[in-house]
């Protein structure tokens, strides 16, 4: 998986105290990558866009 080209951005459902970021990558042609914003040379996580579309659509929102 090339990821050379993606654009990273945090997530809106991160917590904003620095904690618990993920980082979210929806620039890449049929692809949606997803990783932990402390470890950015660590693992991804790579969802096909309407996965990863039915997934944010499912997940509740933190109150």
């Amino acid at each position: 998986m090339d990821l050379t080209g993606a654009r990273w951005r945090k997530s809106t459902r991160s917590n904003g105290s620095g904690g618990n970021c993920v980082e979210v990558a929806d620039n890449l042609p049929g692809l949606v990558a997803v990783r932990d914003s402390k470890d950015p040379g660590g693992p991804v996580l790579a969802f096909a866009p309407e996965v990863w579309r039915a997934f944010v659509a499912r997940t509740p929102e933190r109150r």
